[in-house]
């Protein structure tokens, strides 16, 4: 690899929703677009992620390829000679590298992460996986040397652990390695700024605008999903909470609901939100608002579904099956340099 690479996973299992779409999807179709030709871009699918929460293990793979093709119906470009699309249990380099770093990741390091940490006050029991999984986030990393990895803030702390475990191998090893048996991610200033440090997107649930959307909506009447009627996605708008001060105003701490619908309008449209405020502000009636959501809303559906029914299959296997064949040669070059270092190989 010649270019420097930038990493980031693409979600490998859930019913994906407008949040998902406007937050996430995006933002790596505008990515590979902006950067291929300058950068690799290694879009992996985490699948062996999947496992730390529970899951329907008789639907992963149809939902990991059904989510692949939600992307490429979101406009990611297949045909991208720098954009690399594999599965990370495709690649057997990540599981091995996994148990070589455990052994140099320190117990305190993982209670300290605050997903982790979270979560375990909350349920009762609690996988080794959870515990475990930002080790694999290393090797995810480490295995190809990627300089930037784009995360929300909630990963921050993960990259940054990566760094502390790569940093700590280095060190041990230089007699052998002088210049480090791993490159190291950029240090988190640098990474915001190479991504900018726009405040991630929150699009809010419909029936409860203080949250945001989820597929975790055990109703779904607050969710847009994507694979939504249109008719029906519609119908969820006009039932949308908003607020009862009878005049329409965009501040998502105040009144949530009213401006979420603002946002999405402005998203979904491809409009300036500032414009669409000025065009809606200070009106006392949140019908009109309501039907233009809706109307966008079952547009944009009408329009995606059909994409994502047309997206070639075919095809994106073969990505996925020239990627794997690349990346496994990129990440066994780097295993090997660690089996050397740690004494396992000649």
């Amino acid at each position: 690899m010649t270019k420097p690479v930038i990493l980031t996973g693409l979600r490998a299992n859930n019913d994906l929703q407008l949040g998902n779409y406007l937050g996430a999807l995006l933002p790596v179709v505008e990515m590979q677009k902006r950067y291929a030709g300058e950068y690799q871009v290694n879009l992996f699918v985490p699948d062996l992620h999947s496992f730390t929460t529970p899951i329907n293990h008789r639907v992963l793979y149809d939902q990991i390829i059904q989510n692949l093709k939600t992307f490429v119906a979101a406009g990611l470009i297949l045909d991208s000679a720098d954009t690399y699309i594999y599965r990370q249990s495709c690649v057997s380099a990540h599981s091995e590298l996994t148990w070589i770093l455990d052994c140099f990741t320190y117990m305190g390091e993982m209670r300290r992460m605050t997903q982790f940490k979270e979560k375990s006050e909350t349920e009762d029991n609690v996988s080794v996986g959870l515990f475990n999984y930002p080790v694999l986030m290393a090797a995810d990393i480490l295995l190809y040397g990627a300089r930037y990895v784009p995360v929300g803030e909630d990963q921050q702390q993960h990259v940054e652990v990566v760094r502390d475990i790569a940093l700590r191998v280095n060190k041990k090893f230089e007699d052998i390695f002088p210049g480090g048996v791993f490159n190291l991610p950029l240090e988190r200033k640098k990474q915001l700024e190479f991504i900018g440090e726009k405040k991630a997107l929150r699009i809010r649930d419909l029936m409860h605008p203080e949250k945001k959307m989820s597929k975790s909506d055990a109703s779904g009447k607050g969710v847009i999903f994507l694979g939504d009627l249109p008719d029906v996605a519609a119908a969820k708008i006009m039932s949308a909470a908003t607020d009862s001060f009878g005049e329409i105003k965009f501040d998502m701490k105040e009144r949530p609901g009213i401006s979420n619908l603002l946002q999405i309008l402005a998203l979904l449209s491809k409009r300036r939100l500032e414009d669409v405020v000025k065009e809606y502000e200070r009106q006392t009636q949140y019908g009109p608002l309501k039907h233009a959501v809706a109307g966008v809303v079952k547009d944009f559906l009408t329009d995606f579904q059909t994409k994502l029914s047309g997206v070639d299959e075919a095809k994106l296997i073969a990505k996925l099956k020239h990627s794997e064949a690349e990346m496994n040669i990129v990440a066994n070059k780097t295993l090997a340099n660690v089996q050397r270092a740690v004494g396992l190989r000649p």
